[in-house]
């Protein structure tokens, strides 16, 4: 097979990088974008080649749904370029809110009370968890325990069972206070700290314990207490 000349043999204009700082990113072709992300080619195809090659196999509808799988079966692209572009087709995703389907958003106290607003009226102590992925999305929802908090009943594995099995990324609880006075127990501060240290182990972040009454929210978060 005839050998390709490689992006060093252009002239310096036409290269896809030195465009880029002259011309600006969004006076870039789609190869010459994708050809700056894989950084070199093959002996067989220079990187705007197997560029080009990419952008024909997947359309770009499907280019936002590829797996690492999908990228790696291509000659000429290896796991450090695959990782690459699979790691700036989701910042991408990320920053524009693009996702395969449309889940609810926890972006502050009151979305998660949203979630368990019911929790409200209830005259016995409930404890339940949202679970979340990378983007902060609701992925799972679980009712987890109904009684006074206390090492008894509240056991960490029960709550980072469910992390495991949905892949979350993080988890946040609540619960709510029947009494009406949100301030958290010495038994809620104790608990809270245990499933933060589990949760550190088990690679799932908790990013908030929120205590509900009638009329009035506490957040762990909030008062730097996680």
């Amino acid at each position: 097979m005839k050998k390709s000349f490689s992006i060093r043999e252009m002239p310096k204009v036409e290269r896809p990088r030195e465009r880029l700082i002259e011309k600006g990113p969004e006076n870039l072709k789609d190869e010459e974008l994708l050809a700056i992300l894989l950084r070199t080619g093959t002996k067989e195809k220079n990187v705007l080649n197997l560029a080009r090659q990419i952008l024909r196999k997947f359309s770009k509808k499907k280019f936002l749904k590829l797996k690492y799988q999908d990228l790696i079966k291509i000659k000429g692209v290896n796991s450090a370029k695959a990782t690459t572009i699979l790691a700036a087709i989701e910042l991408t995703k990320r920053i524009l809110g693009v996702g395969e389907e449309t889940l609810p958003k926890i972006e502050s106290v009151k979305d998660v009370i949203a979630q368990f607003s019911y929790l409200r009226e209830k005259q016995r102590e409930h404890l339940a968890a949202i679970y979340l992925n990378a983007r902060n999305e609701v992925i799972f929802k679980k009712h987890l325990f109904v009684g006074t908090l206390d090492s008894n009943i509240c056991h960490p594995r029960e709550i980072f069972k469910y992390a495991l099995e949905k892949n979350a990324a993080s988890v946040i609880l609540v619960h709510n206070h029947p009494s009406g006075d949100p301030e958290p127990s010495q038994a809620d501060l104790e608990i809270t700290k245990r499933i933060v240290e589990a949760g550190k182990i088990m690679g799932v972040d908790v990013l908030d314990h929120v205590i509900i009454t009638k009329n009035k929210i506490f957040s762990f978060k909030e008062k730097k207490l996680i």
